[in-house]
């Protein structure tokens, strides 16, 4: 009798503790409830909307999107809200018609010193502006079909969406496993939005996929974008908010980004034939107004791409940076491109640039063009500073020529930050100007087809020290070409004397 009794207490505790659970949980709030039909034919904007609003005036809950295809425009986030795209659901973007209309682009705050795209937000798919607490998640799709991927002629943009994810000015945001495919002129655009975790995302789109501006406390994880047209992940800090602010304290992890066709990525065709010079690739900048501060990228994979690139053009500083573990095959433009420059799309006399203390380490580059070599390179009287790049290998196509290794490149003070602005290097291996304070250890860089262009130049550099180098050459073509040049060591490296320059110019080694 008394087994009977405990074991009727041992489930009356069971159930009592199952249901102060569930009751503890967030309601759930299915949009077909709401109106919703998801055939891919009706629009289903004012359902999901309803939906979203309920959760909210509840105190907060989860709107979750059942197997359909949605068809929508702007839809509006709110507080204390996630949605949940459910497996072989699908958030469709509307094709626009004078019924079918997505939200106005707002006056912009500051629309003077960012593109059309940065300076707008309700003009999209899913728009949250000034909230906290909010999640899209799970396995479902966003079909950014009916959404444009550039700015149309005064005038022509009302109506149109160009952005599936705009998010502005938010905080505690989490934003996991779903899936975008073509998604506009950006998957994600995400500015002033802090304590924000990204991950497991899988993007395949025409332009950029995550844009992340002028935020703080950002953590991007495990995400493989595809963008053939623009640039995969872009981190940058515009003046789109009327005043600049930092991008700081981000961490992104664990992500793969290419360049192949729109689509095949997805589909697993993974096509190349679609672009000459494809984008795809992990970028600081342009936009950059506010700072670039402690953040650190790693373990991270560049296929069928341009390489990485550190740009501050237009005011801000860009420092406390490490990069490491980094793969990159079948690269298209410069492998590392680090620029400071003065641009300078900023309110007048604003502040010029800086770049210091980054570091760059264990990256390896196969394929990589013939055209151009790494690119390091302030301006005249702003150098790059304290930088240290280690226990890298790159390994370049070749077929660089004498004539190549003559050319003069222009300052480019002022132009569009840009590896192509650069044209055919002079150096097949690492082109340097303008740096004070850089040390390189353990660097390898060699070339499959012959190449008769330096593989270090030098120009303008205040302090520099090299060890464990080795650089394939032709002949008698040097491995160093030092133009105006202080504080050069160099040791400890593969057939090339250990060397102490205090100052030397138009030297090779």
């Amino acid at each position: 009798m008394i087994s009977i009794y405990r074991n009727l207490a041992s489930a009356f505790i069971l159930l009592f503790s199952t249901i102060t659970l569930s009751s503890a949980q967030a309601p759930v709030y299915n949009i077909k409830k709401y109106g919703a039909i998801g055939d891919g034919k009706n629009i289903d904007t004012k359902a999901i909307d309803k939906a979203i609003n309920a959760a909210n005036a509840a105190g907060g809950g989860t709107v979750y999107f059942p197997a359909g295809d949605y068809l929508s425009v702007t839809i509006h986030l709110k507080s204390n809200v996630a949605l949940y795209i459910d497996q072989g659901a699908t958030i469709v973007a509307a094709t626009t018609s004078p019924d079918v209309q997505y939200d106005l682009p707002e006056k912009g705050e500051n629309e003077i010193y960012q593109d059309f795209g940065h300076s707008h937000f309700n003009n999209s798919l899913i728009v949250g502006e000034n909230l906290h607490d909010i999640s899209i998640l799970g396995p479902g799709k966003i079909w950014g079909k009916g959404l444009i991927k550039d700015e149309r002629k005064p005038g022509q943009n009302d109506g149109l969406g160009n952005k599936s994810i705009a998010l502005k000015l938010c905080r505690n945001v989490t934003l996991k496993d779903f899936t975008i495919f073509h998604g506009g002129w950006f998957c994600l655009l995400l500015t002033a939005v802090d304590n924000a975790t990204i991950d497991n995302i899988k993007m395949d789109t025409g332009r950029d996929g995550i844009d992340l501006i002028s935020s703080k406390n950002v953590h991007i994880s495990n995400c493989t974008i595809n963008a053939p047209g623009d640039d995969a992940l872009c981190l940058k800090c515009d003046y789109s908010l009327n005043y600049p602010r930092a991008l700081e304290n981000v961490t992104i992890t664990n992500c793969m980004v290419s360049g192949y066709n729109e689509g095949t990525f997805l589909d697993g065709t993974f096509l190349k034939d679609g672009r000459k010079h494809p984008q795809g690739r992990i970028k600081f900048g342009t936009e950059s107004n506010g700072g670039y501060k402690n953040i650190t990228i790693s373990n991270c994979v560049f296929d069928h791409c341009k390489g990485l690139a550190l740009e501050t053009v237009d005011g801000a500083a860009l420092e406390d940076i490490t990069i490491s573990n980094i793969t990159m095959r079948d690269i298209n433009n410069s492998p590392i491109f680090i620029r400071l420059g003065a641009r300078m799309r900023a309110p007048k006399d604003f502040p010029y640039s800086t770049l210091r203390r980054v570091i760059i380490s264990n990256i390896i580059a196969y394929d990589v063009t013939g055209d151009q070599g790494a690119i390091i390179s302030g301006i005249p009287g702003h150098d790059i500073e304290d930088l240290t790049l280690n226990n890298i290998r790159i390994y370049y196509k070749g077929g660089g020529t004498k004539e190549q290794a003559a050319r003069e490149v222009r300052p480019l003070i002022k132009d569009y930050p840009e590896p192509d602005s650069f044209g055919i290097t002079p150096a097949y291996g690492f082109f340097i100007r303008n740096v004070k304070n850089l040390k390189m250890d353990n660097v390898e860089v060699s070339f499959m087809d012959e190449d008769l262009r330096p593989a270090f130049i030098l120009d303008n550099v205040d302090g520099a020290d090299f060890q464990q180098i080795r650089a394939k050459k032709s002949g008698d073509t040097p491995v160093f070409r030092l133009n105006q040049v202080k504080e050069f060591n160099l040791f400890n490296s593969y057939k090339l004397p250990n060397t102490n320059l205090p100052t030397v110019d138009k030297k090779v080694i």
